[in-house]
């Protein structure tokens, strides 16, 4: 169906050279969208485009290596290229994102500060500027990855789950405010999503506790693929009518 087609769109996705940015990076192309990739690890940008071209038929892309922990001047320079190459954005997909485990009584200000710059700051950085009417079409759709410690608790990740809470907040804000411009502003909050990083952590714990991480999911743990649709589907026309809101995508945790 032709609403749920990325055809015709430009989407800005960080993250893009690993886990869930990866993922939806390769799955836009193959719903027809032009992507902006924007990831730290240049080689592994490389392999992402290779994965588009061995589609065939994807649409176009271009990537950038960008740090955004430390490089947030840089994000102007990389969405006018991008915008003078590909044309206006429809939209962007900030899947960039640092997670640290660490009891409180362990966590400096700097650690607050490195999640924050990342998880938070860039994202919102990346909306002021995307949003800007020489760089945005006239419909658009942002959407944030954010996770389920944002609406639970989980021993070990007050600094992370602060920032995923605050993106849930932002955005109901920024709903309303770029609305007028119409511009879509959506949160997806994923439980625990089978990445390769994640799949090496579980690797490494006793099966007793990969069993009860596992358990907490009625329908099993999840896929990047499983975000990467939700966000096809809230960057398509299907969702043009959806905005402030935060999809939670977890097989069933939060329902228990």
């Amino acid at each position: 169906m032709e609403q749920f087609t990325l055809k015709g769109k430009n989407i800005v996705i960080t993250g893009a050279s690993s886990g869930i940015g990866k993922v939806c990076a390769v799955e836009c192309a193959k719903m027809g969208a032009t992507v902006i990739l924007l990831g730290r690890d240049t080689k592994r940008l490389k392999e992402v485009e290779g994965e588009i071209d061995a589609l065939g038929t994807a649409g176009d892309y271009s990537s950038f290596s960008i740090d955004l922990s430390e490089n947030l001047e840089g994000l102007t320079d990389i969405i006018d290229e991008a915008v003078q190459k590909h044309g206006k954005l429809s939209g962007f997909i900030h899947a960039a994102g640092i997670e640290k485990t660490m009891p409180i009584a362990s966590m400096k200000a700097k650690d607050y500060e490195n999640l924050f710059s990342v998880n938070v700051v860039s994202g919102l950085e990346l909306a002021k500027i995307a949003s800007k009417k020489k760089y945005v079409a006239d419909k658009a759709s942002f959407v944030y990855i954010s996770s389920i410690t944002a609406v639970i608790g989980r021993v070990g990740v007050v600094g992370y789950a602060a920032t995923k809470g605050a993106i849930v907040a932002g955005a109901r804000s920024m709903a309303l405010e770029l609305a007028q411009k119409g511009i879509n502003v959506n949160v997806i909050s994923p439980g625990t999503i089978l990445t390769p990083m994640m799949v090496k952590y579980l690797d490494s714990i006793p099966e007793e506790e990969k069993a009860k991480r596992k358990e907490g999911f009625p329908l099993g743990l999840g896929a990047p693929e499983d975000v990467a649709n939700t966000a096809i589907f809230l960057l398509s026309d299907a969702a043009k009518w959806i905005t402030g809101q935060n999809i939670i995508v977890d097989g069933g945790y939060t329902a228990r």
